[in-house]
């Protein structure tokens, strides 16, 4: 699989949902009423993995497919099971637990002064990122309390997030987009309401 270009029309991956997991879901959202991935390139997949913290993009091999490929397969074996998590039904772990099998704890001693216990070692950056982030999956399957992991309300939104708001009463993927849009919207019906 060659590099794809990154299609201009496209936005860049938001990343507003609490958790890497769910971030990398979101990177699959509705677009002009039409759902789109917003990964298309290793490029794409590099640059997204340092936007959510995990490294700089020039530290990843891109340009064989390999890093896009895998990516997409981790997204997709993440939601399956982020849906049966919701949905509080048994799902097979195999293909996030291939993932896993990769985390594997090292001693690290470069410098002077005592070791590193380093808990996501691989053999290469891609591998080492794909790891950290189906690591912080299986920790939100396991661990996460489920009654705040929420889909935007807006109808047409797609995008799913962690609610860490102390109130846990967040509604929107963000407020300066779909929260504002309900705002102007509700604004509208009053104003129109009288006016009538």
């Amino acid at each position: 699989m060659t590099d794809a270009v990154t299609t201009p029309d496209l936005p860049v991956p938001l990343v507003l949902a609490d958790h890497p997991a769910l971030d990398l879901l979101n990177t699959r959202m509705v677009v002009e009423g039409q759902r789109r991935d917003l990964l298309n390139s290793d490029a794409d997949a590099a640059r997204w993995l340092e936007q959510i913290g995990f490294g700089l993009a020039t530290e990843v091999a891109v340009g064989d497919g390999q890093l896009l490929a895998r990516l997409r397969k981790l997204r997709d074996c993440i939601e399956s099971l982020l849906a049966a998590r919701r949905e509080n039904r048994v799902a097979d772990p195999a293909a996030l637990n291939a993932f896993l099998l990769r985390v594997v704890p090292q001693l690290v001693w470069e410098e002077a002064g005592a070791p590193v216990l380093d808990r996501l070692h691989q053999g290469d950056a891609g591998h080492q990122r794909l790891g950290r982030l189906a690591y912080a999956a299986a920790e939100l399957l396991a661990e996460g309390d489920f009654s705040l992991v929420r889909k935007c309300e807006s109808a047409e939104c797609s995008l799913m997030f962690y609610d860490r708001t102390k109130s846990h009463k967040r509604r929107w993927c963000s407020m300066a987009l779909c929260g504002n849009r309900h705002k102007v919207a509700e604004f509208r019906k009053r104003r129109q309401g009288v006016a009538d």
